[in-house]
């Protein structure tokens, strides 16, 4: 009788072993004759895809990073991050903190997958914001793990960098009017940005403190046999000149890296180091040029056993199953000006 409960419980481990060997490592049924080409199926276990959002505010077009919320479920990745500044920010009422925040979290809360924020000066520009953050959201730079892929989102608000008064009044005037008439609020800074030779230059600086520098090292060390590693930011430090950050890029010299980050309003790819380096375009931003970078977009990255592969997919392109877009019948949540 005991051998035969024993026989039996192997048996069933073996039929669940086989059941999720079959999960994991699916197989096509053929039939003879069937023409196809002869590359293997993609179904490495080892693979998984995530989406990037890009910046949301810094004067928001209304109703574009709500739709993109929707687009993106309908794409189903594992999970979602993006590049910060989610709310307008720049304030030190924590009434208006909390109604801004509000807004963005019942937007993420439609997410059918998770979200992972990440810090940009519009969320923490001085210490009301800061102690906000830490409150209701926890770490300002934190790093996580998936698939043996380690992601790393930085604080490029460490401390949160001040901007003079007057440059935030001129702020919150843009915001205003964005949010009165955001068409032709628009082609304005369209129309004035094509008599200048460059773009403009976005103020504040990079500011990342020793002790994050520390941290990123000892995350690194603790995560040796990581097989990628994906850095997240809002500013591009990169083009800061920021000596913290090359004291980050020098940590990584030695392993398969890609960065990412968002704040230029303007989608820009690079390749340093060898690497990828991107500076995303918007998910709802104000655009702040003309030129091929101006667009609303997601990234779609598929971790592979070689590295990420990245597509671009741009919001007025991603359809629904009935050929729609969300932006059809939501005027005012449109991509204005032609949304390139």
């Amino acid at each position: 009788m005991k051998y035969n409960v024993v026989r039996a419980f192997g048996l069933t481990c073996l039929f669940i072993l086989a059941v999720s060997a079959t999960a994991l490592e699916p197989e096509a049924v053929l039939e003879p004759g069937v023409p196809r080409s002869d590359k293997a199926f993609l179904n490495d276990p080892r693979h998984f895809s995530f989406v990037v959002m890009g910046d949301r505010t810094g004067g928001h077009r209304p109703g574009v990073f709500r739709h993109a919320i929707e687009q993106v479920n309908w794409l189903q990745p594992e999970f979602v991050v993006c590049v910060g500044d989610l709310i307008e920010g720049y304030t030190g009422d924590p009434a208006t903190l909390s109604q801004q925040w509000n807004e963005l979290d019942a937007m993420v809360d439609r997410l059918e997958m998770p979200f992972f924020y990440t810090v940009g000066n519009h969320d923490f520009s001085n210490p009301v914001m800061q102690e906000y953050w830490r409150t209701h959201l926890g770490k300002d730079y934190y790093a996580f793990t998936y698939n043996n892929v380690l992601f790393v989102s930085l604080n490029t608000e460490d401390p949160p960098v001040a901007l003079p008064p007057e440059i935030q009044a001129r702020q919150h005037q843009l915001e205003a009017a964005m949010e009165r008439d955001p068409e032709s609020t628009q082609q304005r800074i369209l129309d004035i940005s094509k008599g200048r030779p460059a773009a403009p230059k976005l103020p504040g600086s990079v500011a990342i403190s020793d002790g994050q520098v520390e941290w990123f090292e000892n995350t690194l060390e603790a995560h040796a046999d990581i097989r990628w590693t994906v850095v997240l930011m809002h500013k591009p430090a990169w083009m800061y000149a920021s000596e913290a950050f090359e004291q980050i890029e020098a940590l990584l010299a030695d392993r398969p890296y890609t960065v990412i980050a968002g704040h230029e309003h303007f989608y820009h790819h690079e390749k340093r180091n060898g690497r990828d380096y991107i500076d995303m375009g918007t998910t709802g931003g104000v655009w702040l040029r003309d030129g091929p970078g101006r667009f609303d977009h997601v990234i779609w990255v598929t971790m592979t056993e070689t590295g990420p592969v990245f597509a671009n997919l741009k919001l007025n392109g991603i359809l629904d199953v009935t050929g729609k877009s969300p932006f059809d019948s939501d005027t005012k949540g449109a991509p204005p000006v032609g949304s390139k």
